[in-house]
């Protein structure tokens, strides 16, 4: 039966996104398509879910991969598709697609999820992905989500743009601009305008009544990096303005950021 599945998910994801083609099958039904989305220049990745029927609408969880790398991080590194299938199969997960855009010229790019990335995502790709695919085409249904840099760039796209995105995850992020990629001649003004905690305090107002909710993780992992400080702190500073956050810490580097993807999937579309 999870062929048969798969097997029309992989047909209707080919005839509804050209250009792209199939990359892997999860054994649960769903299917992953890989193909460049408009505004980047390498591969990234489009997750159709067991049952996907053109006739339904879902909602659409955007993945920022962490710097340097690339979506299969996803793939390859947490089990994201053999997960999504299991938990959407036993009536865990709500169906929903995921889509993974890939950063800079090559996976060796090691700069932020800003500037040029931002207008990519927000002005081309999320409106190509509701064109060509059965979207719930609002805020409401739209989550951004990333790994290390990638939750960098979830928080910072994310509270920048409400009117997009109503839900936020950040995976062993941080919650202050680096000074790198676009960033690396920056003013004081232009790290400002993207440093999640100084925006969420600027705009407290407009997020609450957007309704937008925030999920942080971390673990040991990153430790060295970024400490898991940060991202305790950055909930302290949500919840002391009064903005919805849940928060999920790993005990052990291993398995680590599966462990957070896993939880803030069932956070983003748990029934």
């Amino acid at each position: 039966m999870a062929a048969v599945l798969a097997a029309a998910t992989l047909l209707a994801g080919l005839a509804l996104l050209p250009g792209f083609s199939p990359l892997a099958t999860a054994p649960g039904g769903g299917t992953v398509l890989g193909g460049v989305l408009p505004g980047t220049v390498r591969p990234g990745f489009v997750y159709l879910p067991p049952g996907f029927d053109t006739k339904d609408r879902y909602p659409v969880v955007y993945l920022l991969h962490g710097m340097p790398g690339s979506p299969d991080e996803y793939l390859s590194g947490t089990a994201f598709a053999q997960f999504s299938d299991a938990e959407i199969s036993a009536g865990r997960l709500r169906p929903f697609i995921a889509v993974a855009p890939a950063a800079g010229p090559d996976r060796g790019y090691n700069g932020e999820w800003a500037g040029p990335l931002e207008q990519a995502l927000v002005g081309r790709i999320v409106p190509w992905v509701d064109r060509h695919l059965p979207t719930i085409a609002s805020p409401s249904g739209r989550v951004i989500a990333g790994l290390s840099a990638g939750g960098f760039g979830a928080a910072d796209i994310g509270v920048r743009n409400p009117g997009v995105f109503g839900s936020i995850a950040a995976w062993s992020g941080y919650f202050r601009p680096l000074r790198d990629g676009p960033f690396k001649n920056a003013s004081t003004a232009e790290l400002d305008d993207n440093d999640p905690t100084m925006l969420v305090r600027a705009d407290r107002d407009e997020l609450l009544s957007a309704r937008t909710r925030f999920f942080v993780s971390t673990g040991p992992y990153h430790s060295h990096w970024f400490r898991p400080a940060q991202t305790t702190d950055f909930a302290h500073e949500l919840r002391g303005l009064g903005l919805p956050v849940t928060t999920f810490v790993h005990s052990a580097a291993k398995g680590e950021w599966s462990a957070q993807v896993e939880a803030g999937l069932l956070w983003a579309f748990g029934t």
